[in-house]
């Protein structure tokens, strides 16, 4: 099964921020929800939700992200610096021609969209954070936390060049598909179509590279930037969080309502990093209910 009936939506490729973006489109009207993926999943990871989102009346974008699927995928990490990646947000929303937005994010994707409801780029109804917290909680849990700074150990690793390449890509993505599936071990939470999309993404020419160099350009704009981040965030913002993650710990989220004017933060007991695939049916009652 291919991604546009994984997703039950449509393929289209839109221009933006001088690139090409492979967007799965389902619904209509001027209530966008633009969807972002995190690290090492694509626009497919969304698969659980589109459905609900359409029958709540948005028109829903999961966008493949920069670097990812058969989105543009420039050369060297000078293209993947933090504003490049809020850049395509902004340009994205600005492609779609809605009236309003609504960001719903995971991982990586939460973090760009963090960043872009911090510094306004663009007028933003509601947003939805997945399993990713405010980066400024990040960075002081990450300095005062030893067990955090343990769970962001990989993150050392993603910088050594062509290793971790290599490894994530090799064998049509094993590592990359095993990765995903010991941090989500619900049986069956990941489907075997959406694992094959997720490998044979991981092994496209080039795209492991494109992927790591978020890690590798970004993040440290992201440190850099720490000054231009200490905003206060207006729209209204749920925060869901499963419990179980192995990449970031619980106590990311200590401290959110100083950066965030109309929080909500819901728990999820015994799900993982991977929340969108390893409990979709809770994570699709908080979002509705939330919109």
């Amino acid at each position: 099964m291919d991604a546009e009936a994984l997703l039950g939506a449509r393929r289209i490729f839109v221009p933006a921020n001088g690139l090409t973006f492979e967007v799965f489109e389902a619904g209509e009207g001027e209530r966008l929800a633009l969807l972002l993926h995190g690290f090492p999943e694509t626009a497919v990871m969304w698969r659980h939700l589109v459905a609900p989102l359409v029958a709540k009346g948005y028109r829903v974008w999961a966008v493949n992200q920069r670097g990812y699927g058969a989105t543009s995928r420039p050369k060297g990490r000078k293209h993947y610096s933090l504003s490049a990646l809020t850049g395509d947000v902004a340009g994205l929303i600005d492609a779609s021609g809605a009236k309003s937005v609504t960001l719903i994010s995971h991982d990586w994707g939460g973090l760009v969209a963090w960043v872009a409801a911090i510094r306004r780029l663009r007028p933003l109804e509601r947003l939805v954070f997945i399993n990713i917290p405010h980066p400024l909680c990040f960075w002081q849990t990450f300095w005062r936390s030893p067990r955090q700074r343990w769970k962001s150990f990989y993150i050392a690793l993603f910088q050594i060049p062509a290793l971790p390449d290599w490894l994530l890509s090799v064998g049509r993505g094993y590592l990359t598909a095993a990765l995903i599936r010991n941090a989500a071990p619900r049986p069956g939470a990941i489907c075997d179509d959406a694992k094959d999309i997720y490998r044979d993404n991981a092994a496209s020419p080039g795209a492991m590279t494109a992927m790591l160099n978020w890690y590798r350009r970004a993040l440290w704009d992201v440190i850099a930037a720490r000054d231009a981040l200490d905003a206060r965030v207006e729209a209204p913002t749920l925060i869901v969080w499963g419990l179980r993650d192995v990449a970031l710990d619980r106590d990311c989220l200590e401290g959110t309502e100083r950066y965030v004017a109309n929080l909500r933060i819901e728990r999820l007991p015994g799900v993982s990093h991977f929340s969108p695939e390893d409990a979709p049916e809770k994570l699709a009652t908080l979002i509705d209910d939330f919109l």
